[in-house]
């Protein structure tokens, strides 16, 4: 086995960077619901072997991203804006519980990695860069959904980030986004670190939920932001 995992290493980091382009190819709208993912075309597109590709929709299948037909391929899931909403509001009770249980039961060097990991965010919306602020921000969540002490919910959580994951990332390359995005990390860790759990909980909730304007903006960067993908894969 200790042969066999080097040669594996190159093929999962190359499927891990095809999967997060093609959640956001699909998230703007690149490739629409109901589109068949042809490992051909990909790999043509890629300039890589069928076998990254493979894994990338194998991993998209397991988030629900993308559906593996039985003889047929891989085809693009149909998850419509009702849908989206309906996810992003369970994605925010989730978050919301993971924070209340954190601000009981979160240790000292919790608190340390959650610190970091708001700390990193500042460096990526510092230096404008949206990619970096979004691995940032996946940590950043991450630490709290440790630090509630619930492995259970925990896996729910990340199952349900992971389907959201292209959504949550062009969230933030909606204007203005990451410098809010930030200031609401603070308000989480602030009332985190106080073990104010009513002011945890809805911090956090408030921060996933799309409404009023966020969610206007988020509906038009769904179809503006696609056309720069739709270059890039040209």
């Amino acid at each position: 086995m200790d042969a066999s995992t080097p040669s594996h290493k190159p093929a999962t980091r190359a499927a891990q960077a095809l999967r997060e382009t093609l959640e956001y190819d699909i998230a703007v709208g690149l490739y629409p619901p109901g589109t068949r993912l042809d490992e051909v075309s990909l790999a043509t597109r890629f300039q890589v072997s069928r076998t990254p590709i493979r894994e990338a929709l194998i991993e998209m299948s397991a988030s629900g991203l993308v559906e593996i037909r039985p003889r047929r391929g891989a085809f693009v899931r149909e998850i419509g804006i009702p849908r989206l909403i309906e996810m992003f509001e369970v994605m925010a009770e989730l978050e919301a519980m993971c924070a209340r249980l954190a601000c009981r039961r979160m240790t000292v060097s919790e608190h340390q990695a959650l610190q970091a990991a708001h700390e990193a965010c500042e460096a990526a919306a510092a230096a404008g860069e949206p990619d970096a602020y979004f691995h940032a921000n996946e940590k950043f969540h991450d630490a709290i959904y440790r630090g509630s002490g619930n492995s259970f919910l925990a896996e729910q959580a990340r199952s349900l980030q992971n389907r959201l994951k292209p959504y949550r990332r062009l969230q933030l390359r909606v204007r203005n986004r990451m410098g809010g995005s930030l200031a609401e990390h603070q308000q989480i860790v602030d009332a985190i670190l106080a073990g104010d759990d009513r002011k945890a909980e809805s911090a956090l909730r408030s921060h996933i939920l799309i409404q009023g304007e966020r969610f206007n903006d988020f509906v038009a960067s769904l179809s503006t932001v696609g056309e720069p993908a739709r270059s890039r894969a040209g």
